[in-house]
């Protein structure tokens, strides 16, 4: 199992900042993990968490919806559903009550993409945590915020 003191090679001042650092060391680790994961299928995480998202709304959102709903907010977005555009995995669609408005809707490539996605997914990042140590992660985590 990982040691931060040892990992970093550091000391800490406290409990509170070295469990900071771990917080922030950890999520740099889980992004590395996802990006290598999402890049043999053309696509970053925050385009991956778009195409979830799509799918999980059923129906077409508005763009800004779209930016409430994402993990790590974007402020790429639009370019984003740019490049998502580009390999036909989502399309635009003007609000036909307002011509301000567009709507954005997965299209079948990008349903496939995710079920194909789904079938090479494992959850081994978090293969060292038993179901209750990971609930608890998740409350402390909450709490935190």
């Amino acid at each position: 199992m990982g040691d931060i003191s040892k990992d970093i090679q550091s000391t800490f001042p406290s409990n509170k900042v070295k469990a900071l650092i771990n917080i922030k060391y950890t999520a740099n680790w889980i992004d590395s993990h996802q990006n290598t994961f999402f890049k043999q299928y053309g696509l970053s995480p925050q385009q991956f968490n778009i195409l979830r998202i799509l799918k999980g709304a059923g129906k077409p959102l508005k763009v800004q919806t779209i930016k409430e709903r994402m993990i790590e907010r974007a402020p790429n977005a639009t370019r984003l559903m740019d490049k998502l555009c580009a390999k036909h995995l989502i399309e635009r669609l003007a609000c036909p009550d307002d011509r301000r408005v567009v709507h954005i809707a997965i299209k079948k490539e990008g349903l496939d993409l995710l079920n194909d996605i789904a079938q090479g997914v494992k959850v081994d990042i978090l293969k060292n945590l038993t179901e209750q140590e990971a609930q608890t992660l998740s409350e402390l985590l909450d709490k935190i915020r």
